[in-house]
Order: structure tokens, then sequence, then C-alpha cells
């Protein structure tokens, strides 16, 4: 199994090579809003060989681009096409579906790029020399830079690594330069007869995440701190926002680089203190693709304080960026996380199976059977109920020989006859072998 991981690597420069690293990341940003015009008064076209056809010798000539980097113009531009048509296909879908009734407005006008960010290749834009040092192409030629960085990620850049492509990047607020470095490490595939214990991991607002194992362990990440922390940054770029001036911009834009920055931080530690009370284990995660389309809010005049204030919590949370740290930092600590499907999984009884909105009073944190009054904390039960379709899962690996870590959500007849199977699952309180700590 591949497991790709990003090294973030700080330059030691001079006041020429720091000049001639920013020229180039400036003329490289020109050129990409350049092709990315071209593109859109052509169609919209994101065929990167058109593009190279028809500005390869501007570029060159106009901007003296390097020959590899104006290449890497032209297939950034191109995906950058692609991925806006592959979202308003998916808005097409959800339109026709009646899963939402915004429409796409990614294509209305040509995408700008206002990060002066750079692309390199390696090999040909970029190459690491000995003495910790790395040798970058400029506009006015290669300089050799040195480096620093985390020493584990420099020992993998000497060996064990498969070194790809990287990034400069540009730090404005401290005026610094740092590669960021794409490494590319083998490890080994997971068995089922490894995984030590099963987890299940709900996401949520009050609490950010809710783990829970096949026994009684639970362990509760609560999100009240971080998140009012968040609310307060968002208040402040409101009123900046209403503000309009220039510096009111500066300002709000250094204050959601501070709130960007406390919610990776946040789930950085979520997903550490997660795999580190469960090494080797099987750790199931909700698909939430399409989860903002597929359930209904109330929006508008129409919502009141309450509501407004529910839906702003549950969009400015990035749970699909914990479920991506946990994903990638499982396979390198010798895990395997898994998808399934998160229809009901707050709504059904772990012990009798009957499922109802009537099971969550007035959608709160407690969850009351209808039919067996089981009580519990609802988060825990949908942590529980996660746990229970990832046995599943296992148990189906162990069987075929074959896992898939996510679920097929376009086949409708599979996925419900995968519901019925998980209405027949029951929690049974069996102690833990290893059972988790308290909650931070």
């Amino acid at each position: 199994m591949e497991t790709t991981i990003t090294a973030k690597l700080k330059l030691t420069l001079t006041s020429e090579q720091f000049h001639a690293l920013r020229q180039t990341q400036l003329a490289y940003r020109d050129v990409l809003n350049l092709v990315s015009k071209h593109a859109f008064a052509h169609g919209k076209t994101s065929n990167s060989r058109r593009l190279h056809h028809d500005l390869y010798d501007r570029v060159r000539g106009e901007y003296r681009l390097p020959s590899q980097m104006a290449c890497s113009v032209f297939r950034q531009v191109g995906a950058t096409y692609k991925a806006l048509w592959r979202k308003w296909r998916k808005d097409q879908e959800a339109l026709k579906a009646g899963y939402t009734k915004k429409r796409f407005k990614g294509l209305d006008d040509a995408p700008k790029y206002v990060s002066p960010t750079l692309t390199y290749v390696y090999g040909h834009d970029y190459s690491f020399r000995t003495g910790q040092e790395v040798s970058i192409l400029t506009l006015t030629g290669r300089v050799r830079v040195p480096y620093q960085g985390w020493n584990r990620h420099v020992t993998l850049l000497g060996h064990g690594a498969i070194i790809g492509g990287a990034k400069l990047w540009y730090d404005r607020a401290r005026k610094r330069f740092y590669l960021l470095v794409s490494l590319t490490i083998q490890t080994p595939d997971p068995l089922p007869t490894q995984a030590r214990q099963i987890i299940g991991v709900d996401v949520g607002q009050r609490y950010l995440a809710t783990v829970a194992t096949l026994g009684k362990g639970v362990q509760f990440f609560s999100g009240k701190a971080v998140r009012a922390r968040a609310d307060h940054y968002a208040r402040l770029q409101k009123r900046l926002q209403r503000k309009g001036t220039r510096s009111a911009t500066r300002r709000r834009i250094a204050i959601g680089a501070r709130e960007r920055r406390l919610k990776l931080e946040t789930n950085h530690t979520i997903s550490k203190h997660m795999l580190d009370s469960h090494p080797h284990s099987v750790i199931g995660l909700e698909d939430l693709t399409g989860i903002r389309d597929r359930t209904k809010r109330t929006h508008g005049k129409k919502a009141s304080r309450k509501q407004r204030r529910a839906n702003q919590h549950a969009s400015r949370w990035a749970f699909a960026e914990l479920h991506d740290l946990l994903i990638y930092k499982a396979h390198l600590a010798g895990s395997l996380c898994i998808k399934v499907d998160a229809d009901y999984t707050s709504q059904a009884c772990p012990r009798c199976g009957h499922t109802s909105k009537g099971n969550r009073p007035k959608k709160g944190l407690l969850f009351c059977c209808e039919v067996c009054h089981y009580t519990l904390h609802a988060d825990l039960v949908g942590a529980r109920n996660i746990s229970l379709r990832t046995l599943c899962i296992r148990q189906a690996w162990i069987q075929t020989g074959q896992v898939s870590t996510a679920p097929d959500g376009t086949d409708v007849e599979a996925k419900a006859a995968r519901l019925t199977r998980y209405a027949e699952l029951r929690w049974s309180p069996v102690p833990s072998s290893l059972p988790l700590g308290g909650s931070i």
C-alpha cells in the first residue's frame, strides 16, 4: 500500500536568491491567469495539449518561463477546468434529483489564480544535492539552496521514500520560502487477522468526534472550546468584511488564516490521540459524500436564529479534513480506515434495531428508543452503530479476502441490501480488550 505525505522544508536564502525565486513565482502566476483566460475564451476547454499548442511560444518568449514550467502551467490549468466541469456535472445531477436548487457558478468567469504557488517537477525543475541542499530552477537559472526540515522527513528524502513533485510556497507574514515536497511511502498491506479491535467514529458539532469500540470503550472529543474560538474569528471576519477598507481586508485575511490553522491543529490532535489509543485497528468512518445536499435544512428568512447558527456550525467545520488525516495516518500506523453508509446511524437502536426519528427527542443529545426504552448519548449510539457496520465489512473481508474502503453509492440495490443487513445487527456490552481513555 502506498501512502503520500508532504515534507515541509524551510529554505535558507540569500537576498539574490530570494529575489530570483520571488520573480519566478510572480511570473508563474501571471502565466496561469493568462492561460486560464485563454481556456475560458475558447469554450472553457480543459485540453492541456490544445493550450500548449496555442500559447507555448508566447509563454516562452514573453514571460521567459523555462520549458518544463510552461508545460506544468498548461497541465495545472487543464486540471482546474476538469475539476470545475466535474463539479458542474454533479450539480446538474443534484438539480435533477431535487437535492439542491443552487446553480454551480464556478464556470461563469475564468478562474483567477491569486496565490503565487509554483509547481516543480522532480528531476527537471528541482533536485536534491549532498550537504542537505536543493537545486531549484528560476527565471535566471538554477540556484543551490540549503534547507531545514523535520528529521524524519529529511531521513525519508535520503532513503525510504519516492520523491514526487513539489510546490514553492511563500509565507508572506514571515517573508520565508518553503518547499513542499510530495513523498510516497510503501507500507505493508493490512490483514484482517492483525486488527486488534474495531472502532467506530462519529463526527458532530458539540463533540467533534465520538469513538466507540465493540465493548464498553468510549472516548469523546469535545468541540465546545474550539468552536467558541472559531465563532469568535467568524464574527471578527464578518465585521471586517462589512467595513470593507483595505486594512480591514488585510486583517480579515490574517484572521481567516488563523482560524484555518486552529481547525487543522485540532483535527491533527484528535487523529493523533485516536490512533495512539488504538494501534492496529479497523476504524469505521461515515461516508459523508454529498451530505449537505442530502440533508434538509431551513435556510434564508424562514430559518430561525438558532437554525441559522446550526447551519453555520455545520458548514464551517472541516469534517472531511479529519477523515483524510485519519486515513493517511492510519496507513502509517498499521491501521485501516473503512467508510460505511451513514444512513440512520443516529436513529437506529443498537439494542433492538428499531429505527425512527422519534428515537431522538427534539433532535437533542439524548437517544431514547421508542420500543425498548434504551437510553444513551446520541453521539455514542451513532459511534456504536458505525462500529457494528465496520464489523460486518471486516467479516466479509475475512471470508472473501478483499475489502472495499468506501461503499458504492451509485448501486441502489447493493446499498439497500447493506442497510437490510445492518438492521439485523445488535450491540452486546462485551468488555473491550483495550479500554479507551477519557475525553479531551
